[in-house]
């Protein structure tokens, strides 16, 4: 999939959303108490090694706030940094940059965590095989993960139910294996198929049937790499199932061509960022 664009108008509509859950209903009644509206400057610093992303979530943040509150941008989305790096300076009235600090944090670090935890993924899988993200996802942010992803140097599944086929075990438990995908192959309407197998013998039911990607779900390392074997001639590869960071080399040396990771969107810790004046 290619690069993902992100609208003003997207990124506005997420952040007046996420401003107004964290001001509802009576506004920030601590930063109220500052009278004097100070100017000051302060900093976004990234308190350990990390791949930013998020930052224009970040930015909409302070200005929707305070359209005075000046950004300076250090490091751009996609961006390598070490502990300690400068991400972005902000000067304003003190409690403007108060104000949004939290919800311009939660962006930049919920996206610079997934960015960073698929970049690791993405490096011990080497350059034959392409990491990618799932469905799951925070329900109303998918997009925005998915940004987070492509950034971090991983590839897109699906965006929703419409995108493609995907004929998974739940599917075949209540039908019949080939006779699903050889509907799949009438009603296609240029649409991609996937199959879902998690053992050999499925495999062979549906070999010659002209469908694009054959799924291993958690397979071992022994039938994954037996299994890709017999497919990859044919059909795209592709391993699932509790992939984890400790795995995943072993799963991409059976020469599968994607690698799916929950993960990665689901449960990639946040970034440790800070804003100090």
């Amino acid at each position: 999939m290619s690069k993902i664009k992100l609208s003003k108008n997207f990124i506005d509509d997420r952040v007046k959303l996420a401003l107004a859950e964290d001001l509802y209903p009576d506004g920030d009644v601590t930063s109220d108490l500052l009278h004097n509206n100070k100017i000051v400057t302060a900093k976004i610093t990234s308190n350990q090694k990390a791949i930013i992303a998020g930052l224009s979530f970040a930015k909409q943040a302070f200005a929707k706030v305070d359209n005075k509150v000046k950004i300076l941008i250090k490091k751009k989305d996609g961006s390598q940094v070490s502990k300690g790096a400068v991400i972005a300076i902000i000067k304003g009235r003190a409690s403007s940059i108060f104000i949004a600090e939290r919800v311009a944090l939660n962006f930049l670090s919920h996206l610079s965590g997934i960015a960073t935890k698929t970049n690791e993924f993405v490096k011990l899988a080497g350059k034959k095989t392409k990491i990618c993200c799932t469905r799951k996802t925070i329900p109303n942010l998918r997009v925005i993960q998915k940004y987070a992803v492509k950034l971090g140097g991983g590839t897109n599944h699906r965006f929703n139910l419409s995108d493609e086929f995907l004929i998974k075990d739940n599917h075949i438990a209540s039908s019949n294996i080939r006779e699903l995908v050889s509907m799949a192959i009438k009603n296609k309407r240029g649409k991609k198929i996937t199959v879902e197998v998690d053992n050999l013998n499925q495999l062979k039911k549906i070999m010659g049937l002209k469908f694009n990607t054959v799924l291993f779900d958690n397979m071992s390392i022994k039938n994954l790499r037996a299994g890709v074997k017999l497919a990859k001639k044919h059909y795209e590869t592709e391993a699932s199932g509790n992939i984890s960071l400790k795995s995943v080399k072993s799963i991409a040396a059976t020469g599968v061509n994607r690698i799916s990771v929950g993960s990665i969107t689901h449960s990639a810790p946040a970034v440790d960022l800070s804003l100090e004046i």
